[in-house]
């Protein structure tokens, strides 16, 4: 008994041993992020941010491989023991939410489906079993009272290792001061009436670096975010004060690439933020700093959490069905499962390998709040009875090598799952005629933004394009998806010269007719963006992406940014 106890702690510390490796790499490039920030190394952001993303499954398949070589034959009385000692090493570990997927990961990757439930690993969390790493580790609280509001603002910034590199630090925090003031619920605050709250360490991405914190009186609590900015000279400046919930929870989307933020306790950091932006789910949270296989792991468990909750049934997604995936729902959960089918449309010229390699190049790139972020699982067990006749119907005829039966559980081998939007087509149907404005201009923002971000989404038909809870269109359908500057765009020949089309060919002047076919719609779109169609626009924009120029694309409304008159 002695031998196989010291077997399952052997096994563990080996698991646990990989998780620290690959949590050491990820936090040592995230900790660059200061450092690439300062010196406007945006080049250096972009190729962080994609490598940071690589590190789990490189680590999970070195433990796993690691693993196989010390215990081959599964185990299942040994197992039992290991996933116990594993979870007592993690009693006051400060990440023990992620090593406990990493367990997960590690484990599915060296065993069979079969053993995939709660006595083997962690499909639900022990973190409430054990004493979790307090939210106030991973903030400071300011007093203004001490030093009134300017001084103590001042300060918050020195402390967050910013403050001697701002281009006018007085003359921001008065406007922060001013701002608040204007939109406190209060009539009048005193500097002994507030606390502030300010996350130890600022968040990165893009461009910009972002404080986040909240203000707290007797009768409120104001969350906030403070994007700073970094001018040609290398001087700082704060650019806005943002304090409404839902207009943080844009800048933390579903369609923005991952914040670099330094953090010893992932959990309390998640929680925190949860507190400033209550609609957000731990999976989003997770996911917006870069955790993105807990946030598997959240959404999962959520997932299961909505079957055990109801009765209905997984059905067909609404909207016009695609030639390349089959989607469906459950009409109570806000996600859409989207699978790849047997035989892609004839117009595809491509196969299943690159459809997956295009959702990935997505994952890693910058979605500049334009491309909804993706989950892709493997192996996804759901109750047979939970899927309505019809959408078995579907599955069976559309996508029957991607799924297998065990017992009652139907089990889809790929999977891709995304937030779920409102077509836009759809939304265009019912929306009033300034609505209708609206998305057709921010829908010819979107383009913009991801060819800016050196993305050519390929098929912009409207039915590729959602629209948010915010009224935000957002691109979905990624299997046309290429980089801009690896296209080619042409002007359409005169009547009396042959047209010659190679693959990567593109011809703007047709885009309108082609994406845009109604008639209303295609003359907003081009009342909007003329240059849409021009291909010297889109020859342009790659000019910049090749020259290193990288857009300026604020998560915020540009009323919200602050002016400045030095």
């Amino acid at each position: 008994m002695s031998t196989d106890l010291n077997r399952a702690d052997e096994l563990a510390r080996l698991i646990l041993a990989g998780f620290h490796s690959h949590f050491s790499r990820f936090q040592l490039l995230t900790q660059g992020a200061p450092e690439r920030f300062l010196g406007q190394r945006w080049q250096d952001v972009i190729g962080a941010a994609a490598e940071r993303i690589s590190y789990y499954d490189k680590q999970v398949a070195l433990t796993s491989d690691e693993l196989l070589q010390y215990q081959t034959q599964f185990d299942e009385t040994l197992w039992l023991s290991v996933r116990q000692r594993y979870q007592s090493l993690l009693q006051f570990h400060p990440q023990a939410d992620l090593a406990e997927t990493f367990y997960n990961s590690v484990f599915c990757r060296a065993f069979e489906r079969q053993y995939f439930h709660n006595a083997f690993i962690f499909v639900e969390s022990t973190l409430e079993e054990r004493t979790p790493v307090p939210v106030e580790h991973v903030y400071q609280s300011y007093f203004p009272v001490y030093q009134g509001f300017t001084q103590t603002l001042e300060q918050l910034f020195l402390d967050l290792g910013l403050g001697d590199t701002f281009e006018n630090l007085k003359h921001d925090v008065e406007q922060l001061r001013a701002t608040f003031l204007q939109r406190a619920v209060e009539d009048d605050v005193e500097p002994h009436e507030v606390r502030i709250d300010v996350l130890k360490t600022p968040f990165y991405r893009n461009k910009a670096a972002y404080v986040v914190g909240r203000i707290v009186t007797q009768q409120h609590s104001y969350p906030f975010i403070v994007p700073i900015l970094i001018n040609p000279e290398g001087r700082l400046y704060v650019d806005a004060f943002i304090t409404q919930s839902d207009r943080m929870a844009a800048i933390f989307g579903f369609a923005r690439s991952y914040f670099m933020v330094n953090t010893e306790a992932p959990s309390a950091l998640v929680r925190f933020l949860k507190q400033l932006m209550p609609r957000k789910t731990f999976s989003e949270l997770y996911s917006s700093i870069g955790f993105h296989k807990q946030a598997k792991t959240e959404f999962y468990r959520d997932f299961l959490k909505q079957l055990a909750s109801s009765n209905e049934q997984l059905t067909a997604a609404p909207g016009v069905k695609g030639m390349v995936m089959t989607v469906f729902t459950l009409p109570s959960f806000p996600y859409v499962f989207k699978v790849i089918k047997d035989e892609l449309g004839d117009t595809k010229s491509f196969g299943r390998d690159t459809v997956v390699k295009r959702y990935r190049m997505v994952k890693q790139h910058d979605r500049v709040g334009r491309m909804a972020d993706t989950l892709e699982f493997s192996d996804v067990a759901i109750p047979k009875h939970r899927i309505a006749d019809d959408l078995m119907d579907e599955l069976l005829a559309t996508v029957a090598s991607s799924i297998r039966f065990e017992g009652d559980l139907l089990v889809i081998s790929q999977c891709f799952i995304e937030r779920r939007m409102i077509p836009l087509n759809m939304y265009l149907e019912y929306a009033s005629e300034a609505e209708q404005a609206a998305a057709i201009d921010d829908y010819g923002r979107a383009i913009k933004d991801m060819i800016a971000a050196n993305i050519f989404p390929g098929d912009m038909l409207l039915k590729n394009f959602g629209v948010t809870r915010h009224k935000r269109v957002v691109f979905y359908d990624y299997d046309e998806v290429r980089y801009l500057t690896d296209m080619n765009f042409k002007a359409l020949a005169k009547a009396d010269h042959e047209v010659s089309f190679a693959p990567d060919d593109v011809f703007p002047e047709q885009l309108a007719v082609f994406a845009v076919p109604q008639p209303r719609y295609r003359e907003l779109l081009l009342s909007a963006h003329p240059e849409l169609i021009d291909p010297n626009y889109w020859r342009q924009r790659q000019q910049d992406i090749k020259e290193g120029v990288i857009k300026d694309i604020f998560p915020y409304a540009a009323d919200l940014r602050f002016t400045r008159s030095f």
